[in-house]
């Protein structure tokens, strides 16, 4: 993959045949050959329809859109943000300039040196079994549901386990493609922190050029999924550098390995870094005053 290549340029895995029962060797070897050699891979996953999205993203947008006295309730500093919402301005990604420094100009991302706040606004919403002991309270707190938003756990739990499924059947396709038994990074994964992990961005405010809503950065959990937008402004970055803008295909999901994964298999795969940021085609598409991504992490 060269630079200024687009998704379309990526194969799409459909999970089907695995769903069925069925192993196909090329399939999983395809996962995990895109993740070994790019860190980005595209499925199609039948548990995953367009209408859940919809209904996702639409409760996310009335959720954002909100006056900040009105979610101020939501923020939970004393619990180190883990659970509830994490206001725009808090988050400041690590340093990683000088990683780029060696980067065609049309790779570097806009991200400041060093990074400045984050201009979005995320809210965290634990998925999947808890653990029966763990030394670890803050991390299994309990969840936050906002005032006036009493469908709030059956949006976040539907969608949330479509994308944990989703996750899970990549790490299991991915260990067979990479030879080994095929719960080796699934079995892992049982009663982890699991985060559904919207990001929403006042596009009314931060309306100008290259501002950066999430700064250049890979993710510390196991796996990255990344829903649909409604909004352009998504960058990934390849392994080898490459920078590509994010559109995800009707009825895909976008998985991106996240730091675990690196340590886990001694680098044979490597974290992927993103960046969210305000471009023309953001304006172009403009019509409410939040975008969002989705992500399901894992550790």
């Amino acid at each position: 993959l060269k630079s200024h290549c687009k998704m379309d340029q990526f194969p799409v895995v459909d999970f089907t045949n695995f769903l069925n029962g069925k192993v196909v060797e090329e399939e999983v070897k395809l996962v995990a050959k895109c993740l070994r050699e790019t860190g980005v891979l595209i499925m199609r996953d039948p548990r995953v329809p367009f209408e859940e999205n919809t209904k996702f993203l639409n409760t996310m947008e009335n959720y954002f859109g909100q006056p900040r006295e009105e979610k101020k309730n939501d923020i939970k500093p004393d619990l180190m943000y883990q659970v509830g919402a994490t206001p725009e301005k808090q988050e400041v990604a690590r340093n990683h300039c000088s990683r780029y420094d060696s980067y065609t100009p049309e790779n570097r991302p806009v991200t400041e040196c060093p990074p400045e706040p984050d201009l979005k606004w995320r809210f965290f919403w634990r998925m999947g079994e808890r653990p029966k002991d763990t030394k670890f309270g803050e991390l299994n707190a309990e969840p936050v549901i906002p005032k006036d938003f009493p469908e709030w756990p059956n949006v976040m739990n539907s969608w949330g386990s479509r994308m944990l499924a989703a996750a899970n059947t990549v790490a299991e396709m991915a260990a067979l493609g990479f030879g080994l038994p095929q719960d080796t990074f699934s079995k892992m994964m049982n009663n982890g922190p699991h985060l559904l992990a919207p990001t929403g961005s006042d596009l009314g405010t931060y309306d100008f050029q290259n501002a950066v809503f999430a700064a250049y950065h890979y993710d510390l959990n196991f796996l990255t999924m990344h829903g649909k937008s409604r909004f352009p402004g998504l960058y990934v970055w390849l392994r080898d550098g490459t920078r590509v803008p994010v559109k995800v295909p009707d009825g895909c999901l976008i998985c991106q390995a996240g730091k675990q994964f690196e340590w886990v298999t001694g680098g044979h795969v490597m974290a992927g870094f993103h960046e969210v940021i305000f471009t023309d085609a953001t304006r172009s598409v403009f019509q409410s005053c939040v975008v969002f991504s989705v992500e399901v992490l894992n550790a």
